[in-house]
């Protein structure tokens, strides 16, 4: 199984989401941005490095929430989700085919990679006891 890590960035109540390269697997699907974790490497240390060689950021993950495994059929995957603080940078799309940041009920309307599907589930249901 692949330990991958992503990202919910959170500024000025929208989060930011990015879309699949169409050279890239789940081709041109949404998903919260993130990476593999490297051998010896924690959650966090690997998000913040994902988050600074994709897309220019830095960023300080704050609250774990539910990983979520998925079979894409050629491999198995374990999607770890942070909400994030973003502390500084300008986005540079090192791989991604674009970006934007979403206000949270708007979340609904992208399509999304089917890992992340359950977390924005439950990122919008955290959010909704907030509101």
């Amino acid at each position: 199984m692949i330990q991958v890590v992503c990202a919910i960035i959170e500024q000025h109540k929208k989060v930011l989401i990015t879309q699949r390269s169409s050279q890239m697997s789940q081709a041109l699907l949404w998903e919260f941005p993130g990476g593999k974790l490297e051998a010896e490497e924690t959650e966090k240390a690997a998000l913040v490095r994902e988050i600074q060689e994709e897309l220019n950021l830095l960023i300080v993950p704050d609250k774990r929430l539910t990983p979520v495994t998925h079979n894409y059929g050629s491999k198995t995957i374990q999607l770890i989700p942070y909400t994030c603080t973003l502390l500084s940078g300008e986005i540079i799309l090192a791989e991604h085919a674009a970006y934007s940041w979403v206000s949270i009920d708007a979340l609904l309307n992208y399509n999304w990679c089917p890992a992340d599907v359950p977390i924005v589930e439950e990122y919008l249901s955290l959010r909704q006891l907030k509101l």
